[in-house]
């Protein structure tokens, strides 16, 4: 949805002058003139009546789903066992020396920033290989890497500590448009024991998953295939496809000790990457090089890859007619008028995605990261 329905007011011409006109013109032989003790006594009620009106649209506009405001549209979601997503801790790989010492429970804290840590547990068979939690809510402990010290001392046998890998991202409090076409989509479809719908709702309100696609009697009847991304839309750690096989099949042998129902054997796995290099031929304003309009051409159109990653859970959706097809493309149209928004290129020709010069369509388990861009 693009955003919240903004209706009409429907009681906008119950104006003060309007509701005392209305009273007035009920009483017959009396002195109706303003400043008398008639006018008086009913304008002070007319604009109570006013700030009635005015609450009764309020009512009306936060009834519907539509229209309703956050804190409303969260109750009326509610009905429908919708739940907003919570804001989340970044789960991040960090590498410590020597890698015998046990610092378990330790806290770090990062330089220059206001991010603290706290050390979870350590990799399985990782030497030196530790989880470490961001203690501080939302995306913000997604982005910084690197030396990390410990706070209040910390253990005297650390010789170096150090983040190297986001192994779960973050996700800021779901926004009040997710929730509300959310709470539109629980009317088309029932998630009820074990079907795709079930799944879908189950898996997204995993921690770290951003994204899943669900495919039924995948290797035969009683099997299902899980492929996830996580909320930055990127492939998923083995860290975070084992979390999600754990809460859904962990046993993998349909006995129903996770969410799967029983006979469900359920199979966890992240989307393949399919590097898009280009190739092609730009025409420069005077004063511009590729040097200079480099970085904002990158950024422009992995913006682009983004958006089709976004997309990528739609791609192929089970309905009661099948599968509706709705492939991932990489347009070359798309990449062209894109970079002529660039300031300093007033041309672009001849673009190649991988060689050809024709669209990409991404094969359903793939997602398209942006490889190398030659001028």
């Amino acid at each position: 949805m693009a955003g919240a329905y903004i209706p009409e007011p429907q009681f906008n011409g119950q104006s003060f002058e309007v509701i005392l006109n209305r009273m007035m013109e009920r009483i017959e032989k009396r002195d109706k003139r303003e400043g008398g003790l008639i006018w008086d006594s009913n304008a002070s009620s007319a604009i109570e009546l006013k700030q009635i009106y005015l609450a009764l649209d309020d009512i009306l506009i936060e009834s519907f789903g539509d229209s309703a405001s956050r804190e409303f549209l969260i109750r009326r979601a509610r009905e429908r066992h919708v739940i907003p997503f919570p804001c989340t801790h970044a789960i991040l790989r960090g590498t410590f020396t020597p890698s015998d010492v046990d610092i378990s429970g330790r806290r770090f804290s990062m330089p220059n920033t206001a991010l603290t840590y706290i050390i979870e547990k350590q990799i399985n068979d990782e030497i030196g290989g530790w989880e470490v939690r961001c203690e501080q809510l939302g995306s913000e402990g997604n982005h910084f890497f690197g030396v990390i010290i410990p706070i209040m001392g910390g253990n005297p046998r650390i010789q170096t500590a150090e983040l190297t890998e986001l192994l779960i991202p973050a996700q800021d409090e779901e926004s009040t448009e997710s929730i509300r076409q959310r709470y539109f989509d629980s009317f088309n479809e029932r998630a009820f024991g074990g079907n795709v719908r079930d799944y879908q709702i189950n898996v997204r309100a995993i921690e770290g998953v951003g994204a899943v696609k669900v495919t039924p009697i995948w290797q035969g009847g009683g099997t299902v295939l899980l492929t996830i991304l996580d909320t930055l839309y990127n492939p998923t750690t083995e860290t975070l496809i084992d979390r999600v096989q754990e809460v859904i099949d962990p046993t993998g042998d349909h006995m129903g000790l996770g969410l799967a129902p029983i006979g469900h054997v359920v199979t966890v796995r992240t989307a393949d990457i399919v590097n898009v290099d280009i190739i092609m031929e730009l025409t420069f304003a005077s004063g511009f090089t590729w040097e200079m309009v480099q970085p904002q051409v990158a950024s422009i159109i992995e913006m682009y890859m983004l958006e089709l990653r976004q997309n990528w859970e739609n791609q192929d959706v089970l309905t009661p007619l099948g599968f509706f097809q709705n492939p991932l493309i990489v347009m070359i149209s798309q990449i062209n008028s894109r970079i002529l928004s660039v300031q300093g290129i007033i041309d672009v020709q001849n673009t190649t995605i991988n060689g050809q010069s024709m669209n990409l369509e991404i094969e359903k388990y793939s997602i398209p990261m942006l490889g190398v861009i030659s001028v």
